[in-house]
């Protein structure tokens, strides 16, 4: 089976850019790659649903945290067997976005800790319930709010596309970034490392970390 390997960051963080240079620093290690996004707009339709909340467009479920994170939870669910045939097609499984995204925004929306009931709960409805499979490691790409926000408005005047409820609360994402930080701290799932957003990584020397 192939290693899974997830990027985690608040919205801004530069996940996409992180993840194609990853993939060029696992080519050059001569591993094949595979890479998935969630939540899979325009392919799922909890994933579109999930956008909808996310401008406004869903009254009290999209409110309800524990509402947002089932149908974030029933995206990845839908995609658990495109995920474990890229396991087994490939050395190397990048996700942008996976189980701990839902387990901090949630909590961070809830003003609870990595520690608390709804992180818990996610890991049991997302790993125990619905059999997604455990990262390998976790890459947490540390940005402040500040320079995140200023990224987020740039790619909102590049895309052309508005920047959701969550994305344009700045409170939010601080309070998402502090627990991506305590989950990064105690392991969650898996190891994590935390990559300075701001500053150049070896990526190389980590992506050949990984094949070993």
């Amino acid at each position: 089976m192939g290693r899974l390997i997830v990027i985690e960051g608040i919205d801004g963080a530069g996940k996409r850019t992180l993840a194609d240079k990853l993939t060029a620093a696992f080519g050059e290690q001569g591993a094949s790659v595979g890479s998935r996004a969630f939540p899979r707009y325009g392919q799922s339709v909890t994933a579109d649903l999930v956008q909808e909340g996310l401008h406004g467009r869903l009254g009290g479920l999209g409110e309800s945290v524990y509402g947002m994170a089932v149908l974030y939870a029933l995206d990845r669910q839908g995609a658990l067997d495109d995920l474990l045939s890229d396991l087994a097609s490939f050395d190397v499984v990048l996700l942008d976005r996976y189980v701990a995204s839902n387990a901090a925004y949630g909590a961070a929306r809830l003003h609870e800790d990595s520690r608390g009931e709804f992180v818990a709960w996610v890991r049991a409805l997302e790993i125990d319930r619905f059999g997604l499979p455990t990262p390998h490691a976790q890459l947490y790409l540390s940005v402040t709010p500040a320079l995140a926000a200023e990224r987020a408005a740039h790619r909102e005047q590049v895309d052309a596309r508005a920047r959701d409820k969550w994305e344009s609360d700045q409170d939010l994402q601080t309070r998402v970034a502090d627990l991506y930080a305590s989950l990064a701290e105690d392991a969650w799932l898996s190891p994590w490392h935390t990559l300075d957003g701001s500053a150049t990584a070896d990526l190389p020397a980590l992506a050949a970390s990984f094949l070993v």
